[in-house]
């Protein structure tokens, strides 16, 4: 049987395949370093001798390089290709593994994590612009659907495998063992990724880059402190709140004035599609919702049923494990049925299943607990792939990095709110609870279902949010498409 030009066309080639599945490998080893080491800080406490609120630096500190490097992405990607920004990606996060593995005091460790979280930064928008630069339209979501696997599963079992890694070697093997894949991938992308053709000549905005530091690195550092219970971290949060929002004003409004000229460190335009802003807006919620659970299930585990983190782990692993096997299915049948029939069912799992965690008390079954857990995943499953896709497909070419970074700063924002948000609630629950004459396991647990009331509500917000989301919104013809494709692989 005959091939038609269009059925050509829609077949990716042997080198862009290639070039997409080196990227999702690195991608999902860079991601799984976010959440890795949470686990391991009371053990590193003891180790280094350090205190609680130093330790804690070791995962926050990372997550404020990625907030800070994100957006700077949105440059990097017009500016340079994709070989080359690969390479300074995992570059520079292979020589952090490398570093933190053979660490010899808590500083150098400390500084390992943020050269790490500097090439992680750059690989998420990498990723989602190269398959927006290669990929139709129209078959996105099933490419799409194998980056949900980075997105929600990287993170979610990155506590388990720490812990698993924990229970019978050093520390040090979490990095150790990643470092070998990390280099592979280096080595791969190095030989097999096409060193690329003309890029943009626009030059790095400095202003734009010294305001971006102040602007989202203290607004993730004012979440992440938002929720202590010590009192004078809480007020340094709050006064670092302000100040970012003020630098965010002024970041906002100079990268307005530089898009004029195709000049911007960060593109606002793709703020101008309505879907992309709806969609941003979900996945915002779906992070908040998400990363709050990561957070407060193992508490509630460890807490109020005593679970080892080893147990607490393996709790959680189904569930990690359901959102990677549906993901490539949903991206497929994005495909065909588009982002509301999919969302929509979504959200109201969500929901239904963060409602449900309200009732856990001490007494509630593991299988009970484990069985939610899936059904959450499936809920989750439902709700990344269809909202990134749908929001970043409308962009144009010209905005696809901005257009990956924007998702990619929110994202972390809307993890880092979700962690200050519940933990917050959580802790003032608890204290109410307590202060009401309850015991101090029955304090937890009123704390615990106060956390998990917000994340539902939140939940909530994404149905409503997908009912006003189109099935797609006005695509380039199939010509024009198809010959922005063939123009982006050549210049790759």
């Amino acid at each position: 049987m005959s091939t038609s030009p269009v059925q050509a066309l829609d077949r990716l080639s042997a080198r862009d395949r290639t070039t997409i599945g080196v990227l999702l490998v690195s991608a999902f080893v860079v991601i799984l370093n976010e959440t890795i080491m949470n686990v391991a800080l009371p053990k590193l406490m003891v180790e280094f001798q350090v205190s609680p609120s130093a330790i804690q630096w070791l995962a926050a500190a990372f997550m404020l390089t990625m907030t800070v490097v994100i957006p700077t992405t949105g440059y990097l990607l017009t500016r340079l290709p994709i070989r080359t920004v690969f390479l300074l990606a995992m570059g520079l996060f292979s020589a952090g593994t490398l570093l933190a593995g053979l660490a010899p005091g808590f500083e150098v460790l400390l500084g390992a994590r943020v050269i790490q979280a500097s090439g992680t930064a750059i690989m998420m928008p990498l990723l989602m612009t190269t398959i927006l630069d290669l990929v139709p339209t129209h078959r996105r979501g099933a490419v799409m659907g194998n980056v949900s696997i980075v997105i929600s599963v990287a993170p979610a079992i990155g506590p388990t495998l720490s812990g698993l890694i924990l229970h019978s070697l050093s520390w040090r093997f979490m990095f150790l063992l990643v470092l070998p894949i990390a280099i592979l991938a280096l080595i791969l992308g190095a030989r097999l990724l096409q060193p690329g053709g003309e890029r943009s000549k626009a030059k790095l905005s400095v202003p734009s880059l010294l305001i971006s530091i102040p602007a989202f690195g203290g607004l993730v550092y004012g979440l992440s402190g938002i929720g202590s219970p010590e009192g004078n971290t809480h007020v340094i949060a709050l006064i670092s709140l302000g100040v970012s929002l003020v630098f965010l004003v002024a970041f906002v409004l100079l990268q307005l004035r530089l898009q004029r000229t195709d000049s911007a460190h960060l593109d606002m335009r793709p703020f101008k599609y309505r879907q992309f802003t709806l969609a941003l807006a979900l996945m915002v919620m779906a992070m908040l919702a998400m990363f709050g659970v990561i957070i407060l299930l193992p508490m509630y585990l460890q807490n109020v049923r005593g679970l080892d983190v080893l147990t607490t782990g393996l709790v959680m692993l189904p569930g990690g494990v359901l959102m990677g096997l549906l993901a490539p299915f949903v991206g497929k049948l994005f495909d065909k049925v588009g982002a509301r029939p999919l969302l929509i069912p979504g959200g109201l799992l969500l929901a239904a299943v963060l409602f449900s965690y309200t009732q856990l008390n001490e007494a509630t079954p593991l299988v009970m607990i484990i069985g939610l857990h899936l059904i959450m995943s499936l809920g989750l499953a439902l709700i990344f792939t269809p909202a990134f896709t749908a929001g970043l497909n409308p962009l144009p070419h010209s905005l696809h990095s901005h257009g990956s970074a924007l998702l990619a700063t929110l994202q972390q924002l809307g993890g880092a709110a979700g962690t200050a948000l519940l933990v917050g609630v959580m802790s003032a629950g608890t204290i109410a609870a307590a202060a009401a004459g309850k015991d101090e396991l029955a304090a937890e647990t009123s704390g615990f279902s106060a956390g998990f009331l917000v994340a539902a509500f939140v939940s909530l917000g994404i149905v409503v949010i997908a009912a006003f989301m189109g099935k797609s919104d006005a695509a380039p013809s199939s010509a024009t498409e198809a010959a922005t494709v063939e123009l982006v692989k050549e210049t790759h």
